[in-house]
């Protein structure tokens, strides 16, 4: 049963590449393959992560080569939970596609399952490069998906995307190859014996290599300053793709948590704490300038775009304290946003289709058909993502209040989450009321026939549903989590199961 480790990656792989070559003109075909796929990673990640939660990490070796001489996936409980969300999400957006968006185009189901290829390689691999080599499965299927469907707004805003991701992949390959020259290894438990026994002449190469991969993970996350691409290139995206998406930025915080803490933690010696110093400044601006965008963007999907930007600084706020309980802390945030912002993303899309004209523009329309749902259904996701009571978002946040009050940081923490939860708060009331409370004088537009929107509307209510069962089971799934940021920390356990051969490392306890 320990090949299964290596499905989430397969499964995807050849599921796509069977529909490009046998079902690329069938529609409903590649419907029925690709929903039965899906569903069967959400079985596997289940098993997966049972199993995780009842052992130590778990290498897969490919080819029987040992650590660091092989390619090696990585088991663990925090990568079981990465892979349990995607699912998740894939199941719903995908459900979600099949109402008649995958109509749009005929490569909708292919891309689809190479991003997932791409995703669940990242949260598995246990190698620097294999980690640079599912960034790019994932990116390149990303560009697929974001152009789905064309249009000239799109195309743009998908130039753009792909030129900043060209960028962010040159700069990962420069700080991949400056690692290796000197330490010989990409492998990550390796890394995490030999960064400390570094040369004292190849310091400075290596800090260089390490800050460069921070910057990559920083724009995959869209830390401040590198967070601009984001609202254009989101807002651009189909509904479906930009909800899925909402994975891609959770993995350039994975990774700042894996690598951050595995290679360059507190005992790395020379680069030890290296990112400590600049995540959780950068988090308090992503903060600010996601509040602020929020509460001047003109348009629905610009308001959901700034509000993950905002989201990605409160996560990152938690993850750049680099300890148990801001692990702990960032984790259920981090379950919290991805569902929630992923629902918000899929309800824009669902309302800007049956508004003509204004699309998603901030500006009164004639009444909606169906307003009182939609009106319904955004009330609850804005409570979910502003963080207000009872609902995940609100004890997220106070998870991470609690987490930061031992640090040196935590009075401007407290005063920066808690003044932008109010400028979150009350853009978001500013959008509701225009769109569903203001009626423009005018002959309302035709609309989608109200038979469209039932299943639709039951993936964004389960969606939001999720996050009610975050609220109602928060202590078991905080002690789970608990358990996940002290196995994440425990650096000695992680090396002895990737490389049990090695007998150099000399690391404290975990914090």
């Amino acid at each position: 049963m320990i090949h299964l480790i290596i499905a989430p990656i397969v499964l995807p792989a050849v599921v796509a590449a069977f529909l490009v070559l046998v079902l690329r003109h069938d529609l409903a075909s590649q419907r029925i393959v690709s929903a039965a796929a899906t569903l069967a990673l959400l079985a596997i990640t289940v098993w997966l992560y049972v199993s995780a939660s009842d052992s130590a990490p778990t290498p897969y070796l490919l080819g029987d080569w040992r650590a660091p001489f092989g390619i090696v996936l990585v088991l663990d409980r925090l990568a079981a939970t990465m892979l349990l969300l995607t699912a998740v999400l894939a199941v719903a957006v995908l459900i979600y596609a099949m109402a008649g968006w995958d109509r749009a185009g005929r490569h909708f189901h292919p891309l689809f399952q190479f991003q997932l290829m791409g995703l669940n390689g990242a949260f598995l691999t246990g190698d620097v490069f294999n980690l640079f080599v599912f960034f790019e499965i994932m990116l390149i299927a990303s560009y697929g998906l974001m152009l789905h469907g064309g249009g000239a707004q799109r195309l743009r805003a998908g130039f753009h995307y792909v030129a900043i991701n060209l960028i962010g992949s040159t700069l990962f390959l420069f700080a991949v190859g400056l690692i290796y020259a000197v330490t010989g290894t990409l492998n990550m438990a390796d890394l995490a014996i030999k960064v400390a026994q570094i040369a004292p002449g190849d310091e400075a190469i290596l800090r260089v290599g390490a800050l460069l991969l921070l910057l990559v993970f920083a724009l995959k996350a869209a830390l401040v300053p590198l967070q601009w691409w984001l609202p254009s290139a989101y807002a651009a995206a189909p509904g479906p793709v930009a909800a899925l998406f909402m994975m891609m930025t959770k993995v350039g915080a994975y990774s700042i948590v894996r690598v951050y803490i595995l290679v360059f933690g507190v005992d790395a010696g020379a680069v030890a704490d290296l990112a400590s110093p600049w995540v959780i400044p950068a988090a308090l601006a992503t903060l600010a300038l996601g509040a602020v965008g929020v509460l001047a963007s003109p348009t629905l999907l610009g308001l959901v775009c700034f509000s993950i930007i905002w989201s990605m600084g409160s996560l990152l706020l938690a993850f750049g304290l680099f300890d148990q309980s801001g692990l702990s802390a960032g984790l259920y945030y981090l379950l919290h946003s991805t569902l929630s912002g992923a629902a918000l993303f899929l309800l824009a899309d669902l309302v800007s289709a049956r508004r003509g004209s204004a699309a998603d523009r901030l500006t009164p329309t004639p009444l909606l058909p169906h307003a009182n749902l939609f009106a319904g259904l955004f009330f609850v996701a804005a409570i979910a993502i502003t963080g207000m009571p009872p609902l995940s978002g609100f004890l997220g946040k106070l998870l991470i209040l609690d987490a930061t009050w031992r640090n040196p940081l935590a009075v401007a923490s407290w005063v920066m989450l808690l003044a932008t939860s109010l400028l979150v708060i009350i853009g978001f009331a500013r959008a509701g009321s225009t769109l569903f409370w203001k009626v423009a004088d005018r002959p309302a537009e035709s609309v989608a026939p109200a038979s469209s929107i039932a299943l639709p509307v039951a993936v964004i209510a389960g969606l939001l549903g999720a996050t009610v069962l975050l609220s109602v089971f928060a202590g078991p799934i905080t002690r789970e989590l608990a358990t996940t940021a002290q196995q994440t920390l425990d650096i000695k356990a992680y090396v002895r199961a990737v490389n049990p051969a090695a007998t150099a490392l000399s690391r404290s306890e975990p914090r």
